[in-house]
């Protein structure tokens, strides 16, 4: 859980947000933990309940792959509700990004992968409650199959599940996202900017949706101990720089949460996630400032 701390550090190191006053657009929110109505929007209300009292099974521990402790039970918690925050601001702002998020392996009622709650189907059918968003379309750039996601969300026409992803790695037992677009190993930088630019303007075309869900996941860059991709520093911030900018030339809001990063030195891996942060600033002042 330190990357999240060393996350924060790095934004602040940076300056993107040096003495910037709370109603200011470019500011930090906080997070309060989501309730067990929101959370359960997406999961089983008993498997939430296990969760919350340590009351999961062996094999069910051993597909988490995570200790339980009081504060894993609240940071996902309110990593729950700063998915759905992110998507308020993004839709009162243009653009909004999360300093976590992306757990995108959690099924219904089963942990996978690290990751207890999925956020982002959480955050799709809360968003589609509201008055202006009539479609959220999810587009995950993560290394790893948004499996958990794609099963959550699998009937509900609105909601469209993308799923950038090398085949090759995790999950092995692979779901139907609306769109799969697998990347093979030891992609470059280059050839998937070529893949991605191949399908996403068509995708937003096609279904103009009200809001995108985008996972930035660091996983596919050459450093990172479970990615079997290539991308460098540059080509992250290419691809960051190329989902966000087409959702804003076509005025659809665009809110980004972290997803997977697994490098060894938590330091260098929190530079990278702070990545699609730098982006996002970047965009947000030629798009939308």
């Amino acid at each position: 859980m330190q990357k999240f701390a060393l996350l924060y550090e790095r934004l602040l190191g940076l300056g993107l947000f040096a003495d910037n006053p709370p109603h200011h657009p470019i500011h930090f929110a906080d997070a309060e933990q989501s309730t067990v109505d929101y959370v359960a929007l997406a999961h089983d209300e008993a498997y939430i309940d296990a969760f919350r009292r340590d009351a999961f099974t062996a094999p069910a521990r051993r597909k988490l792959g995570l200790p339980w402790s009081t504060a894993i039970m609240q940071r996902t918690f309110t990593a729950v509700r700063g998915t759905m925050l992110t998507a308020d601001l993004a839709l009162e702002f243009g653009l909004a990004a999360h300093l976590a998020g992306g757990t995108h392996h959690a099924h219904h009622a089963e942990a996978r992968g690290f990751c207890i709650f999925n956020d982002l189907a959480v955050t799709a059918r809360y968003a589609l409650r509201r008055p202006d968003v009539d479609r959220v379309l999810i587009i995950d750039c993560d290394v790893h199959q948004g499996d958990g996601t794609a099963r959550i969300l699998s009937e509900d026409a609105d909601a469209l599940t993308v799923s950038v992803h090398c085949p090759a790695n995790y999950p092995f037992d692979k779901a139907d996202s609306d769109y799969d677009i697998e990347v093979m190993k030891g992609c470059s930088s280059q050839t998937y900017l070529q893949l991605l630019d191949a399908y996403w303007p068509l995708l937003l075309d096609r279904h103009q949706p009200d809001l995108v869900l985008y996972d930035a996941g660091v996983d596919v860059h050459r450093e990172d101990a479970l990615g079997l991709l290539a991308l460098d520093d540059g080509g992250i911030f290419r691809r960051d720089t190329h989902v966000i900018e087409a959702c804003l030339e076509r005025r659809i809001p665009v809110a980004c949460v972290l997803g997977g990063g697994y490098m060894k030195d938590l330091r260098r891996l929190a530079e990278v996630h702070g990545i699609v942060h730098q982006a996002a600033f970047a965009l947000y002042r030629r798009f939308l400032e």
